[in-house]
Formats: C-alpha cells, structure tokens, sequence
C-alpha cells in the first residue's frame, strides 16, 4: 500500500536512445515489409550496439529488451524477405515480359495503322520506315523494349517483330 520513499543516492538507470531507436526501425522494417530492409538493417545495427553499451554501462543504461526486440524484429523482416524472394523474382520477370510483349504489339498496331493510312493517303509510295515515319505524329520509329526487329511486309500482310511471342493477330 504504502512505498517506502526511495533510498537518496539510487539512480533510476537510463533507457538506452539507441535501443528505443532499434525498436522503431524494426516495427517500420515490419510494417513497411517489402522496403523493409531499408528500417530493418539500421535496426539490426543499433539493435546491437546498444546491447553493447548496455552491457559494458555497469546497470547505468536500461532497455536491453528494447534493443533485442529491435534486431529481431529486423532479422526477422530480411528472413521473411529471403523467403519471399523465389516468389517475387520470378513473378517480376513474368510481369516485365508481359509488359514488353504488351508494349511491342501496341507498336505492331502503329505500324499497322500507318501501313492502312498511307495505302489511302499515298497509294503510290513503298512502305518503307521514312514514308511511313512522315504520317507517325510522333516522327519517331517505334522500337521493341525487349530488343527485337520489326518487319513492316507488304500492304496486305500484318508487320511482325522477330521476338517469339510478339505478334500481331488479325
């Protein structure tokens, strides 16, 4: 019920900035998980230095647990990511590809359309890439993101590109 008032000369040990610090950064490395390395590395760098200092402070610092509750909770974030990373790379690759092979055919049906436009607008020239430039508004030729070539083929052919899998369907 009642305390005995304290003892004059005992003093409350710190609570260690650092190891408070360490615990933040391994909440946000939590929280923040796929850009978690960014809070998660500094919490396991300042997780463990204030254990250090803890130790070597002679009881004049606390928050020991702070500290250990910070560097694992930023172990545990880059674990979580290293296990993730045989899901995550593959479906990124999968997503670029798609994107490229998205892109590529949006271009085959430029040069389609410019192949159309110039057939009405001047039957009598070739299709080449400089005529059909003079219609593109862009003025510019459009180029496969993923490194392939584009044939333009003659009036009633589709134009192809020569990577697998970018194709224009009639």
């Amino acid at each position: 019920m009642n305390q005995p008032p304290p003892i004059p000369g005992s003093v409350q040990p710190k609570t260690s900035a650092l190891a408070i610090v360490s615990l933040v950064l391994g909440i946000l490395a939590t929280m923040l998980c796929f850009v978690g390395p960014v809070f998660g590395i500094p919490a396991i760098i300042c997780g463990h230095v204030a254990a250090n200092r803890i130790n070597r402070s002679g009881g004049a610092l606390a928050g020991k647990g702070l500290a250990i509750a910070g560097f694992v909770t930023g172990y545990a974030n880059l674990g979580f990511l290293v296990l993730m990373l045989p899901i995550i790379i593959p479906n990124f690759m999968k997503g670029r590809h798609i994107g490229q092979q998205n892109t590529c055919i949006g271009n085959l049906q430029l040069i389609d359309s410019l192949k159309q436009q110039s057939a009405i607008q001047h039957p009598e020239n070739p299709l080449t890439k400089e005529n059909l430039l003079r219609l593109n508004t862009n003025s510019v030729w459009p180029v496969c993101p993923a490194g392939g070539t584009y044939e333009i083929g003659t009036a009633n052919e589709l134009p192809t590109c020569t990577i697998p899998g970018h194709t224009l369907t009639p």
